[in-house]
């Protein structure tokens, strides 16, 4: 072996092989079979199911034959996903150098309000995120850009769920007074907080879509750049059109 020859590890490749035979067998194969077709010895098969079995990777038929298992989804899954933001990111990163400010990207996302990127820098430091945004949905403008954009049922069933907590002095927590807020807040098509998620902070959010799936695009910056709330709404806007068109082209 050279130096240039590659270190390779062969009960990885045997169970990549096998893998791939199973994924041959829509209906499932004994692994007798499998052993068979993967040229692998009957023992080391035996080995290499149970494992792949156990982590996921495979399942095990009732009648004992073997299919691919719903961790490869996951990872699929996890793979379209890094390919989706990598249309958007450059966009992102234009937004922050603009603004000297973080970028951020959410979804909503099986009943939760998820991010999905944060591009930041030295000049343009995130907002310390000390409580999830998935439970601070009533206190960012990227999750009251989301509630907005929700239906009735949709947003009372997340409300439901996530108690509106006090964070700062400044944030809201009566119900009546967030819906009138969501209702009231400036269109087209920005959403604001001012300082009640972080004091000192002031965030700005807009609405993208990917597919029919609803996220929001946002901004964080400190209260004493409130001024530039109209700079900042002027570069949101061709931006979330960017992001949105984006997403478009990878789902």
């Amino acid at each position: 072996m050279t130096a240039e020859d590659p270190i390779l590890v062969a009960s990885v490749q045997r169970a990549f092989r096998l893998m791939e035979v199973v994924s041959a067998h829509e209906g499932g194969a004994p692994a007798e079979q499998l052993a068979r077709e993967a040229e692998l010895p009957l023992t080391t098969t035996y080995n290499l199911l149970r494992t792949l079995v156990h982590d996921g990777y495979l399942r095990e038929l009732e009648d004992g034959g073997y299919v691919l298992g719903g961790r490869l989804d996951t990872l699929q899954s996890g793979g379209r996903e890094q390919r989706q933001l990598s249309y958007v990111r450059p966009a992102l990163a234009s937004l922050r150098d603009d603004l000297s400010a973080a970028a951020y990207l959410t979804f909503y996302e099986d009943g939760e309000i998820q991010v999905a990127e944060i591009v930041d820098g030295p000049q343009a430091p995130r907002v310390d995120i000390w409580v999830g945004f998935e439970d601070a949905g009533h206190a960012t403008a990227l999750g009251k850009c989301l509630l907005r954009e929700l239906g009735d049922e949709a947003r009372n069933e997340y409300l439901s769920r996530h108690p509106l907590a006090d964070l700062t002095p400044r944030t809201i927590t009566g119900h009546s007074e967030l819906m009138q807020r969501l209702d009231t807040s400036p269109r087209p098509p920005i959403v604001t907080d001012m300082e009640e998620y972080t004091l000192g902070t002031y965030c700005v959010a807009i609405p993208v879509f990917r597919g029919e799936t609803p996220g929001s695009l946002g901004v964080s910056l400190r209260v004493d750049r409130l001024s530039q709330l109209n700079q900042v709404r002027d570069r949101l806007i061709p931006a979330a059109k960017r992001v949105t068109r984006g997403l478009s082209l990878s789902v």
